[in-house]
Formats: C-alpha cells, sequence, structure tokens
C-alpha cells in the first residue's frame, strides 16, 4: 500500500468543517476527534493522515511537498501566494474581505495619500494598486478596528463576517474588497506523482460539496 495522503488541516473552525466533510465522504475520523496533543493522525480506511496546522503553515507545508494537500482560507492564499495548485472551493468558512471606516468618514474624498491598517499587507496594496491609488499600509497585529478609532489610519481592510465588531466600534464597510471561503489545495508535484489517488479523492469532494 502507499504511504498515505497527508492534508493539512487549519486548526479550528476549518479543521471541524473539513472533517465534517470526511465523514459524509464514509471516512472513519475517530482519531482526530480523539486527538488530545497529537498533530498528526491517522484516516486509516481513507489511507490518509492528517496534520494540523496553522493557516500561514498549511501553506508552507503544501508548497514543500511535505504534505501533499491542505485546507485553508482563500484570505491566507491571497496575502502569501505560493506555489501549489487550488482546485475545489469547499463553500464553508465563508467571510469577506472588506474596506471599512469610522462611520461617516468620506474616504475617497481629496488627493492625499491614505493610510490603511491591516493584517493583510499583500491584499490591501494589491487593492488599492488596482483603483491606482497611493497608499501607505501599516500592518497590525491584533484589534485592527482600532487604528481608525485612534487616527492612525484612514481606513482598514480586513475579514468581515457580519460585521458587528465593526459597529460596535462606530466603523462601517464602505466597500468589499474579496470574497473569502475554504479552498483545498495540491502540492504541484503530489498532483503529478499521485494524479490517481488525488483525481479519485477530489472527484468524490466535488459531488459532496
Amino acid at each position: 500500500m502507499n504511504k498515505p495522503i497527508r492534508i493539512a488541516l487549519t486548526k479550528g473552525r476549518l479543521e471541524k468543517d473539513t472533517v465534517a466533510l470526511l465523514e459524509k465522504l464514509g471516512f472513519n475520523c475517530t482519531a482526530v476527534h480523539e486527538k488530545g496533543r497529537k498533530l498528526i493522525l491517522p484516516v486509516p480506511d481513507a489511507n490518509m493522515e492528517v496534520v494540523l496546522a496553522k493557516a500561514n503553515d498549511v501553506i508552507t507545508y503544501v508548497e514543500h511537498g511535505v504534505c501533499d494537500m491542505g485546507v485553508v482560507g482563500k484570505d491566507t492564499i491571497m496575502e502569501m501566494k505560493g506555489k501549489f495548485f487550488e482546485l475545489v472551493d469547499l463553500g464553508f468558512g465563508k467571510c469577506r474581505f472588506a474596506l471599512a471606516t469610522k462611520k461617516g468618514y468620506d474616504f475617497y474624498r481629496g488627493y492625499g495619500v491614505k493610510t490603511i491598517a491591516t493584517k493583510y499587507p499583500n491584499v490591501a496594496r494589491s487593492f488599492f494598486e488596482k483603483k491606482g491609488m497611493d497608499t501607505e499600509i501599516i500592518k497590525i497585529e491584533g484589534s485592527v478596528e482600532l487604528a481608525p478609532l485612534l487616527n492612525l489610519a484612514d481606513g482598514i481592510v480586513d475579514i468581515v463576517e457580519t460585521g458587528t465588531t465593526l459597529k460596535e466600534n462606530g466603523l462601517e464597510v464602505i466597500e468589499d474588497v474579496a470574497p473569502v471561503s475554504a479552498r483545498l489545495i495540491v502540492n504541484t508535484v503530489s498532483l503529478k506523482m499521485r494524479h490517481a489517488e488525488i483525481e479519485r479523492l477530489i472527484t468524490l469532494i466535488e459531488e459532496n460539496v
């Protein structure tokens, strides 16, 4: 039997949704449910191993070929880019990138350079480059909503699900940047070397998404 196909899952909600999908395909994910502190878990009847990782690391592991496949949000893919195939939109983990400002602030008025705070500098930069706008991008690690409130930034580019946090902090969405959902990514070499197995799995997934 071939060595197991390794699939890296983003810990947390995407992990739970992916495991639910694997179970829907008929695979036994008991080991994943009873993981304790283990990070590599067998799904024996699928000849698969699940690797639990942070979103950015899922991309790194797939890109370097230590995992054959991965499930990660489109937000991380857009920010990190990388060499791999993005093959299936899994349809869960839905949210969006949006541009938000203080309520009532006229963001597009005037010609000065706008300052944008974000956890996703590459996504923000490419959005404003397409508009031909000059911006100064400031990377923030924590609550991005603080930046306009402290007058550090004119606006923020962030992941928005319901918009409640924005509203509670006196901010509003003024433009959507891009839709986000969980994606199945595959290592370029794995797709060549293990084409039949990976194709079979992808077909199963596509039929059940």
